[in-house]
């Protein structure tokens, strides 16, 4: 008989044995044909169970048919308890289902390798130091003129390419009144060839698109936004597009698999590097700069000479900046560059969620150890419900590799359901996590794919899960005792202890999982309940392009227009909103004193401004319709204090010292509070500068892009986003709304990491909290079974019911309180680990530990009740009758 034969006849039980069952009955029936008696016939055959099981296992694998039995018996026993299944099963699955989303989301973000030629080959260049403001940090923008000369120079070792960060910027394919939002990036023309990515249609860049600039108006699609905007339409090369002040055509779409070199942000535009307005400037870093090594070259001597050509490059270029302190100049001049792999592409998602995710996964990985103590426990419950059992195979000749088969086929049963939702659970979870992440108008995207490496992962985590918590029960049933399980005795004192170990590691990682959830939750709850200095009820901002640039007084027309729109309270303008998170920053110089060390930052505001801000204004005056940009300015608090030194700062006049080393003088004509510029987390010194600029000449400058702050009379500002954004093309066609949003909503995109790990943290504490419940009442159970006859004597011989308890609960508790005290100092450990990324928390409130004493006493007594109940309901007589 065949190997698959026999593999097919483990599947075919039934039929097997009626084929065997047929075969003995033939043989008897010739020998009876032949005139032998039938029980002579039957005895010539010898005993008739061990031939069935002979010729069984001739028709089939044996080792295999065992596996089928023993899982169909373990089904079976899954069905007959019910309730302690599905709860086992519902653990895992949220444990399974948690690890899988967090392996996605690490997966995708910090370990998937870009879908590129050589990804093993593939670095990116960065400076750590100093920056221009004296302080310390990482950087991997540079300008093109240095790129060029450090590209020449790596011939032969490197291939370097220019790769701008992408922009969520305005493309019109049609009309201006539809302008629609694309993620653009411009890319060296090398890069395709240098990734050897193929086109999807027509063609791709090449080096000649990008040799002079300005000379190559062309652009190249993603095939996702191929797919998504133009549904697949191979016309779409030629197609033409208005993307800021150019036209540009359509020459090519990318092959499906490359979306960018920035996990977390899918492109939908490729543009030619030498198209930037930036391209020919020395003093603009707008780009990154990756490397894709020649095979075999040495890394290090690659960075030494790269990094001469930069210092090269940035002392002649800053050795004219008379605009820079000497402590400034010296300071950005000793940066170190860094060449660090990067198979995975750069982002700054990579930057600022690497340490979230390395906590998340800290944080699911104890969920799994939970759960997986848990479900021991439990095995371990009903291991000991099924001692005799155990002790009747023992007896009849079962040997202990096949009782820890026996009770692992039922944990892999358990396994796989849980997987089943566990994937469910991910397959949910992992983009609604990825959702969290980024505001609306600009969602982080991240390619997650059901693929081998998911499934790899899948496959490892449920056989390490099956070991974890089905291996010790397995061993425990496969060393059990007949003659003692048959007497009803009590197994050994160190197993006993083993369980209790058990549960107190448990609890501690319970106590540890609530501890860091209560310390994630108050760092957000104090960064979004933190003073912003100003109001954001009720603000709409409209973020607005004029297409050519308008004078200024144009754009107060708009203003003026949008103050007489229904539920309208009030209207300013400024460059852009209040923590957008962008800014303008220059050195101040006072009394012709050199420029300072400290950045001072700039913002361009309209009157009236503050008042719609409800920044209240200190000192002076707020700006009038006469002022003008650099004369007049109006300062925070923290500039006051830091470059003025004086307690009446108004009148007094500075300067802006920009690198280039030209001035700019002006006075101060009002000073207000402080309130949060750029990010929530730092106080700047700001001046707030008039809308309206004038050149050298004296001329009013135009403007191509700015906000319209509205304070809406109604509690939903959104509610008008529609009318308004109509309202300002109806003013002047030449202006159109490019976004729209509300200043609440700004606010929150400035605590969107704290507020995913304060959630993701806070749901983990909840599952790990019932799984730790769940886990007492499993030992308390196995406890109480243990100890049934035991605890039957004692209440026939009169025993009371604290008598009888104390036994039952009393070591638990003592694990419970040692789990405790063993995660209470893990968490005050782990908080020096966690604080960059904690703000303000703080391990020694009281809420921190007492939280999680609560928490763990709601969970000891939703444990006990039940188990004190089932232990007092014990009947001696029923019990001793069975005995």
């Amino acid at each position: 008989m065949s190997f698959w034969s026999r593999i097919a006849n483990v599947f075919r039980s039934e039929r097997v044995n009626c084929d065997i069952e047929e075969e003995f009955a033939s043989h008897i029936d010739e020998a009876i044909s032949q005139g032998r008696d039938p029980a002579e016939a039957r005895r010539a055959l010898g005993n008739a169970l061990r031939q069935r099981e002979k010729s069984h296992d001739l028709r089939v694998i044996p080792w295999l048919d065992s596996v089928r039995a023993d899982v169909i018996f373990g089904w079976r026993q899954l069905k007959r308890n019910r309730v302690t299944s599905a709860a086992a099963v519902l653990s895992l699955a949220l444990a399974i289902g948690a690890c899988t989303t967090a392996f996605r989301l690490i997966d995708a973000l910090l370990w998937r390798p870009l879908p590129v030629a050589h990804p093993e080959r593939l670095y990116v260049l960065s400076r750590k130091g100093m920056g221009f403001d004296n302080k310390p940090g990482e950087w991997d923008s540079w300008a093109y003129p240095d790129f060029q000369l450090m590209r020449t120079a790596a011939k032969g070792k490197a291939e370097l390419i220019a790769i701008s960060y992408a922009d969520r910027a305005d493309v019109t394919y049609k009309t201006d009144q539809e302008m629609e939002k694309a993620m653009v990036q411009h890319v060296f023309g090398w890069m395709f060839p240098s990734f050897e990515i193929q086109p999807a249609a027509g063609r791709l860049f090449t080096e000649s698109d990008d040799r002079t600039p300005e000379a190559a108006p062309y652009a190249v699609i993603s095939y996702d936004y191929w797919n998504r905007r133009f549904g697949r339409d191979p016309g779409v090369v030629g197609h033409t597009f208005h993307y800021g002040d150019g036209v540009y055509q359509i020459i090519g779409v990318s092959e499906k698999k490359f979306t960018g070199t920035e996990p977390g942000i899918v492109v939908d535009i490729f543009i030619p590097t030498m198209m930037h307005r930036s391209v020919t400037r020395q003093d603009s870093t707008w780009f990154r700069t990756l490397a894709v090594a020649e095979p075999g070259a040495a890394i290090e001597p690659l960075r030494e000479m790269l990094a001469a050509v930069n210092h090269a490059f940035e002392a002649n270029r800053l050795s004219g900046e008379t605009g820079l302190s000497p402590v400034t100049l010296q300071n950005v001049l000793k940066n170190q560059m860094r060449l660090e792999p990067a198979p995975t592409g750069a982002s700054e998602m990579q930057r600022g969620y690497r340490q979230a995710l390395a906590a998340i996964g800290a944080l699911v990985l104890m969920v799994l150890l939970i759960a997986c103590a848990n479900v021991a426990n439990l095995m371990a419950a009903k291991t000991a419900a099924r001692a005799r059992e155990m002790a009747l195979r023992v007896s009849i000749g079962a040997g202990r590799l096949r009782l820890v088969r026996l009770v692992l086929a039922e944990s892999a049963l358990l396994a796989l359901l849980s997987s089943a939702g566990g994937a469910l659970f991910s397959w949910w979870s992992a983009p609604l996590v990825v959702s969290m992440i980024n505001p609306r108008d600009n969602p982080a995207r991240l390619i997650l794919p059901a693929d081998w490496r998911v499934l790899g992962f899948g496959m490892t985590l449920i056989t390490g899960v099956v070991l974890l918590f089905g291996l010790l029960p397995a061993l425990r049933a496969s060393s059990v005792r007949p003659v003692n399980a048959l007497q009803g005795g009590e197994e050994p004192h160190a197993r006993q202890r083993l369980m209790h170990g058990m549960i107190a590691a448990q609890v501690s990682f319970c106590f540890l999982v609530v501890f860091v959830a209560g310390l994630f939750v108050s760092s957000f709850e104090r960064l979004a309940n933190k003073p912003t200095g100003f109001s954001a009820e009720r603000l709409l901002l409209l973020e607005t392009t004029s297409r050519p640039a308008q004078p200024s007084t144009y754009w107060d027309q708009v203003a003026d227009h949008l103050r007489g729109v229904p539920g309208v309270e009030r209207v300013s303008q400024a460059g852009w909103p209040l923590l957008k998170g962008i800014g303008w920053n220059d050195s101040i110089s006072v009394n012709g004193a050199p420029p300072s060390v400290d950045l001072a930052y700039f913002l361009n505001v309209s009157p009236g401004w503050l008042e719609t801000m409800k920044i209240p204004l200190l000192e002076g005056r707020d700006f009038r319709e006469s002022d003008s940009y650099p004369q007049a300015a109006i300062v925070n608090e923290t500039f006051a204090r830091k470059f003025l030194q004086d307690a009446h700062p108004v009148g007094r006049w500075f300067e802006k010292a920009s690198d280039d080393a030209s001035r700019e003088r002006m006075q101060v004509l009002g000073v207000v509070r402080d309130a949060y510029y750029s990010s929530i987390r730092t106080m700047l010194p700001v001046v707030f500068v008039p809308l309206h600029h004038r050149d050298p000449t004296g001329r009013m400058t135009s403007l191509s892009e700015g906000t319209f702050i509205v304070r809406t009379a109604s509690s939903n500002p959104l509610a008008l986003s529609s009318m308004l954004r109509e309202e300002v093309s109806r003013a002047r066609p030449e202006f159109h709304v490019s976004n729209v949003r509300t200043q609440q909503e700004l606010n929150e995109g400035q605590t969107i990491r704290e507020r995913l790990l304060a959630t993701l943290a806070l749901f983990f504490a909840v599952v790990a909290w019932l799984l730790a419940g769940i886990g007492l009442y499993g030992v308390l159970i196995y406890s109480v079974i243990q100890r049934q006859r035991e605890i039957g004597i004692r209440m026939a011989l009169g025993a009371q019911a604290g008598d009888i308890v104390r036994p039952v609960v009393g070591a638990t508790l003592y694990a419970v309180a040692l789990g405790s005290i063993l995660g209470l100092g893990a968490g005050l450990v782990s908080t020096r680990f966690i604080e960059s990324l904690l703000y303000q928390a703080k391990s020694s409130d009281a809420s921190m530990v007492a939280i999680p004493c609560l928490a763990m006493g709601l969970a000891v007594m939703m444990a006990v009740a039940p188990a004190v109940v089932r232990a007092l309901r014990t009947n001696p007589v029923s019990l001793l009758r069975a005995e």
